[in-house]
């Protein structure tokens, strides 16, 4: 793996990380993440940038690891970017309670794998 690739893949999980201690820091829940607008911009920040660090991984990496929809994650990210206040909410839930855990455990088996 390449340098960069391997630089965007753990920050990738400093933001997860970042993702997961929040809603459990705060104990959030969809009710308080839907009201609470700290909240809603901590954490698409952190999704904004998750999506960002995809954009940034080779199309070698993307090709060879693709069990991950690479693309998906850039266009969430495109679109939380440029949606202007209208980010859907349940969607963005949706994603921090199940597709992060997936992408989780998906960047740290191509960290094991590679450090092997």
């Amino acid at each position: 793996m390449k340098d960069r690739d391997a630089d965007s893949i753990n920050k990738i999980l400093k933001y997860i990380d970042e993702i997961n201690g929040t809603i459990s820091r705060f104990e959030l829940n969809f009710e308080k993440f839907e009201n609470d607008y700290v909240m809603k911009n901590a954490i698409a920040m952190c999704i904004l940038q998750i999506g960002e660090l995809s954009g940034n991984l080779t199309d070698e990496f993307k090709t060879e690891h693709n069990k991950i929809p690479w693309r998906n994650i850039m266009a969430v990210r495109n679109r939380a970017a440029h949606s202007y206040g209208s980010m859907d909410i349940k969607m963005l839930w949706n994603i921090v309670t199940n597709d992060i855990s997936e992408l989780k455990q998906y960047c740290e088996s191509i960290i094991e794998i590679t450090e092997v």
